[in-house]
């Protein structure tokens, strides 16, 4: 248990210098000493900086996997709770320390290979998505306008205020309610 602790206190330290400093300042040595351990302890845990990049999008895409697995699960309206889980989680999951993202833009800028997790759950949660018993389409603009809200705030480009942010996660819920129940006439 120990050892999970200190690779995601390492994971943690260098999220925040990516998320805070940027890619470049990215470096062992700085992960180490953000950490507050020896660069040795370090690489006890991630052999390179690659590795390092893939451990923190591997903790992100399986975090945010198991958070929408355990709502989907919890959910018992059986049509469109992938939607619902990706769009309740997506909006209200807070990361411990919202500096996790940062691992998605040191993978691209060190190797976008290291997405490939990342990828694959997204694979995966459209096509359930898609087959959720809702209007394949309209799922998928949920999804996309979901996403378009996080990747605002991931690229730190212009961010609504929380209260507009509340009232377009109102409305997609709204409308993601109105498919379930075949409601929407533009939906055809």
């Amino acid at each position: 248990m120990a050892r999970h602790s200190r690779k995601i206190e390492i994971l943690d330290a260098a999220s925040r210098i990516v998320s805070q400093q940027g890619i470049f300042n990215l470096t062992l040595e700085a992960v180490a000493k953000e950490a507050g351990i020896s660069k040795g302890g370090l690489l006890y845990h991630f052999k390179t900086k690659e590795a390092l990049v893939s451990g923190m999008v591997k903790h992100l895409t399986d975090n945010y996997r198991e958070k929408i697995e355990a709502h989907v699960e919890a959910d018992p309206e059986e049509i469109g709770r992938w939607t619902r889980a990706f769009l309740n989680v997506t909006f209200n999951h807070v990361y411990p320390n919202k500096d996790w993202n940062a691992g998605l833009l040191a993978a691209k800028a060190v190797n976008p290979a290291l997405l490939k997790p990342l990828h694959d759950a997204y694979k995966d949660w459209q096509h359930k998505i898609e087959n959720d018993g809702l209007d394949p389409t309209d799922a998928t603009l949920i999804r996309l306008s979901t996403d378009g809200i996080w990747l605002s705030e991931l690229f730190d480009v212009y961010q609504i205020e929380e209260e507009k942010k509340e009232q377009v996660y109102k409305r997609l819920s709204e409308w993601l309610h109105a498919l379930q129940k075949k409601e929407v006439p533009f939906s055809e």
